[in-house]
């Protein structure tokens, strides 16, 4: 049966009711790239993410056929896009039980078919289990789709399938790749074009990193990503997916299904929420004048292994982000107007430059340029490094990872890989990755949990990251560890051995500073099964009771807390208790005042650190 037309008609006013209350909160008023960012924060956040394995169950709770060949009833019957006859009879049906990994027809079994294909990341976990995007499809029609992109094809057919899919030379409109595409049926064109702009959106910081079409050699290079953050696809790519996205609105399939991913993913896809949405980010008419150069860059602060910049933005209206260059090579974007490179060499000086860019990704001439020298050494750690390693019963793992580099870091080129054995060949291999995102502040630190985890100490809405994925079900004999890049920044166990950590927690000493890609077991403490006490904070004696530059006064304290001294130099400022819980942090807090309000404290002992020195006083 076809869609209902009076459903279709009703999408606009039902869509939007479908979300939960306050969840695109922040988005009124912002267009264009801007509320794409918006939206990636938005969708982000705290998501479940799952194995792989976990996949074909949850697709009797977001996959069944309700809507063509059975009715709202169905609990069996899995609903294939690459299959489904819209109109008719289908030819075969799968249940989640028909999984299969290879197939030499149709119709004898299913696969998780990534829509945006595995190789584009690797196959690295969130992508990797994305309900959003990784779908149930025929086997033998998903073998064959291989890495091809979707896209309208022309009259040289390789392969039409039972439902008048196909596979055939590329035919998309103003597109210079002629290599093959998969056409789907036009009842689902719709369902495929806002499954890649969640793709885009929801992995937004990550595209430039993921592989993408470089145009060495167009016709045949079968990534219709460009390589940004922003615009995400070759635009003539970008024009068929938003054909496609209006020619074929929002089902009540789409809908249910999003509601379903929200209560398993606890996130959403927007343009299935609010359609309007897609025009208004990808409808955009870029001007062929590149924007004026930013003005004004500085190194505000620098250590011994990183750089603060920043600059005056570009006056030109259009500018969408700032690329920064080091020694005359890319290694950083940012839609701010400040960054922080890392990962630099002690003792040694830096050239470096800023360019806005538009819309229409015009690159402006480039700023003033600057030469940075880092300092000898610092007091800061490196870089990130774990202080806790819980492995325990079952699904009991987490990791809790540390920032003590003096700076905000930047984790989307940070993954956490596990180490596995293969008995057959005798051989060691590494799982699939979990890649982290986002940013996490200077003395902070984070857990990555595995969900299923039933820990008494710590919970899912506790922890900042949730993966099942590969790298959070190590059993204790694995070698685990956190890369920056690939490269090994901080390690548990040894590689190419089985190690004996089961049922331990590892808590790391508070001697101990920086990182060490070569595990060593003097620098941490072993506690029982299950132990997970103060995970997620730093403890007091993580904290260096010191500092007699600066003094605070009154001690106890009523209202505010006043600091003579060299205060206007802290950059930091934090309250906390003495669990170690956050409970304040500002900014260069003594810029134009010399106090902090601590009106709203109750009444105990706290911890005021001001950078690295941490005064003990007593609100009243």
């Amino acid at each position: 049966m076809k869609k209902n037309l009076l459903s279709i008609i009703l999408i606009t006013s039902f869509v939007s009711a479908q979300a939960p209350a306050g969840y695109y909160d922040g988005t009124t008023g912002l267009t264009g790239y801007a509320l794409k960012s918006k939206l990636h924060d938005i969708i982000s956040e705290k998501n479940v993410n799952w194995h792989y394995g976990d996949l074909p169950n949850f697709y009797n709770q977001t996959d069944l056929d309700k809507y063509y060949d059975h009715g709202p009833g169905n609990t069996t019957i899995l609903l294939d896009i690459y299959s489904e006859i819209p109109g008719g009879a289908d030819a075969y049906e799968y249940t989640s039980a028909n999984l299969i990994s290879t197939s030499g027809a149709e119709g004898l079994g299913f696969n998780r078919e990534h829509a945006v294909p595995q190789s584009t990341f690797n196959s690295d976990y969130p992508m990797y289990s994305d309900l959003h995007f990784v779908i149930p499809t025929d086997a033998r029609i998903n073998q064959l789709r291989n890495n091809y992109p979707y896209g309208v094809g022309n009259s040289t057919v390789h392969y039409t399938f039972t439902n008048s899919s196909k596979i055939a030379n590329s035919a998309i409109p103003n597109y210079v790749y002629t290599n093959r595409v998969y056409e789907p049926v036009n009842e689902f064109k719709g369902d495929i074009a806002r499954m890649l702009l969640y793709f885009a959106v929801r992995y937004e910081g990550k595209l430039p990193s993921f592989n993408y079409s470089t145009n060495i050699n167009p016709a045949i290079d079968r990534s219709p990503l460009d390589g940004t953050a922003e615009r995400a696809f070759d635009p003539a790519y970008i024009s068929m997916l938003l054909q496609w996205h209006v020619q074929d609105p929002v089902s009540q399939r789409e809908i249910d299904r999003n509601n379903a991913i929200y209560a398993i993913q606890r996130n959403r896809n927007p343009f299935i929420d609010n359609p309007q949405w897609v025009n208004a980010i990808w409808v955009q008419t870029p001007d062929a004048v590149a924007p004026q150069a930013p003005l004004n860059l500085n190194s505000t602060q620098s250590g011994a292994y990183y750089t603060n910049l920043a600059w005056s933005p570009s006056t030109s209206s259009d500018v969408i982000g700032y690329n920064i260059y080091q020694n005359g090579t890319l290694v950083a974007t940012t839609k701010s107007t400040s960054i922080v490179i890392d990962h630099l060499v002690h003792s040694t000086s830096y050239s470096f430059t800023v360019r806005a860019y538009d819309q229409g990704y015009l690159q402006s001439p480039d700023s003033n340029a600057i030469t940075v020298s880092t300092t000898a050494a610092d007091t800061n750690s490196k870089d990130l490094f774990i202080v806790k390693y819980i492995e325990g019963t079952g699904n009991n793992k987490a990791l809790e990872i540390v920032n003590k580099t003096g700076h905000e870091v930047d984790l989307n080129n940070y993954s956490i890989r596990v180490q596995y054995y293969n008995s057959t060949s005798d051989s060691y291999y590494f799982g699939n990755s979990f890649e982290l995102e986002g940013k996490v502040p200077n003395n902070e630190t984070f857990v990555v949990l595995n969900p299923k985890s039933a820990l008494s100490c710590y919970t899912n809405n506790d922890a900042r990251f949730l993966t099942a994925g590969d790298a959070l079900t190590f059993s204790g004999t694995q070698y685990v560890e956190l890369t920056y890049k690939s490269t090994t920044v901080d390690a548990i166990g040894s590689k190419f051995v089985s190690n004996s950590y089961g049922d331990v927690s590892l808590y790391r000493k508070n001697t101990v500073t920086q990182p060490n890609a070569t595990f060593n077991i003097g620098e941490w403490d072993s506690y029982g099964v299950n132990y997970c006490q103060n995970l997620g904070t730093l403890s007091a004696s993580d904290i260096i009771l010191a500092g007699n530059d600066i003094k605070i006064y009154p001690n106890p304290a009523y209202d505010n807390i006043f600091v003579s001294g060299k205060a206007e130099n802290v950059k930091l400022a934090q309250i906390l208790d003495f669990s170690g819980k956050l409970i304040y942090s500002e900014q260069n807090p003594f810029k134009n005042r010399n106090n902090i309000s601590v009106l709203d404290l109750s009444s105990g002992v706290y911890l005021l650190k001001l950078d690295d020195k941490t005064y003990q006083f007593i609100k009243k």
